[in-house]
């Protein structure tokens, strides 16, 4: 068995002519929190499509836990162990966060979570592993209000627990921190910190305290390509990234 729970080689997405991924050759290990950066137009974005399948890939092939999954659906993904958070919310906005969790949890039945007739009683398990996510993600204070109402970055740490609710093997977080504001920062921070501990985290993120901070692993893309890989002290150290990337955006 591999150590490896996702692996590409010579993973490609074309838009016509243009390249958005040329041949990404990606390895996430095990229970670790691997982060993807890059400059605006890197083809990050583009290859987490790839992996949750919400595009097929023009070339190479995508591996889950030893399977070929390269034109695997996306609803297929989440069953075999995938979750992925979007860098924009999408909640339920008139439920109860409660509600979006149990819903989300729900999603787990496949195709008996349309069996819209039976009682909520016999769904218990749903509901358990609602008020489990709720406590990890701690927005225990704000259970019963609806969701949309809760601050910004409330939401987008409810969306994190809503991707939990499936008891993902892999967590892909695309933009966790985005639009949130300087005090819930460390709180996403927090909680990605904690999941790495018992899920493998795969990231999309701007925040290079937060990048440099929590990561395991640190993949560098630009135009389409990985320009370097390493821990956040070789990344830091590195010469092309600083010209690539740091030391265009530097240190937010």
């Amino acid at each position: 068995m591999s150590e490896y729970l996702l692996e590409t080689s010579g993973l490609g997405l074309d838009y016509g002519a243009f390249s958005a991924v040329g041949e990404v050759n990606l390895k996430i290990q095990k229970g670790t929190i691997h982060t993807v950066i890059g400059p605006n137009g890197a083809g990050k974005t583009s290859l987490f499509h790839c992996l949750t399948g919400e595009r097929k890939p023009s070339r190479g092939k995508i591996h889950f836990n030893n399977e070929n999954i390269t034109y695997l659906g996306a609803h297929k993904r989440v069953s075999k162990g995938m979750a992925r958070s979007f860098q924009v919310t999408s909640l339920f906005q008139e439920l109860s966060v409660l509600e979006n969790l149990r819903i989300a949890a729900q999603g787990r039945d496949g195709l008996k979570s349309l069996k819209f007739w039976v009682s909520e009683n016999k769904n218990h398990h749903n509901l358990e592993k609602a008020h489990e996510v709720l406590n990890k993600i701690q927005l225990n204070d704000v259970s019963d209000r609806l969701a949309g109402e809760l601050s910004h970055g409330q939401q987008r740490v409810l969306e994190v627990g809503m991707a939990l609710c499936g008891s993902p093997a892999l967590l892909l977080l695309d933009e966790p921190t985005s639009g949130m504001g300087v005090d819930d920062i460390p709180i996403m921070t927090g909680l990605i910190s904690e999941l790495g501990k018992e899920h493998t985290v795969m990231l999309i993120e701007h925040n290079m305290r937060l990048v440099m901070s929590i990561s395991d692993r640190i993949t560098v893309m630009h135009q389409g390509n990985i320009l370097v890989e390493g821990s956040p002290d070789e990344i830091k150290g590195d010469e092309m990234v600083k010209k690539a990337y740091l030391g265009e955006s530097g240190h937010e």
